[in-house]
């Protein structure tokens, strides 16, 4: 989990440097981009857990499913 969480900076930093080129509007345009995309990215994965929770409160998934799963999105989740 934190080595993709470092993988992720260094991505944010290099782009940062290769973008010191371009002109302010750009950069910023392109922060506001990144920002949206991870925004939606995480409202995934929240509504991924809440839809978790239901199908364990349901019934649907027994609970070593439900905190097989809970892992897999907390490992892709910058937030979780």
């Amino acid at each position: 989990m934190e080595i993709q969480k470092l993988k992720i900076v260094a991505v944010a930093v290099g782009l940062s440097i290769a973008l010191g080129a371009c002109s302010r509007q750009a950069v910023v345009g392109g922060a506001a981009v990144g920002a949206a995309a991870g925004g939606v990215y995480e409202y995934s994965n929240k509504k991924a857990l809440e839809n978790l929770k239901d199908d364990y409160e349901d019934g649907k998934i027994s609970r070593e499913e439900s905190r097989r799963r809970k892992k897999e999105i907390e490992d892709r989740s910058l937030v979780y």
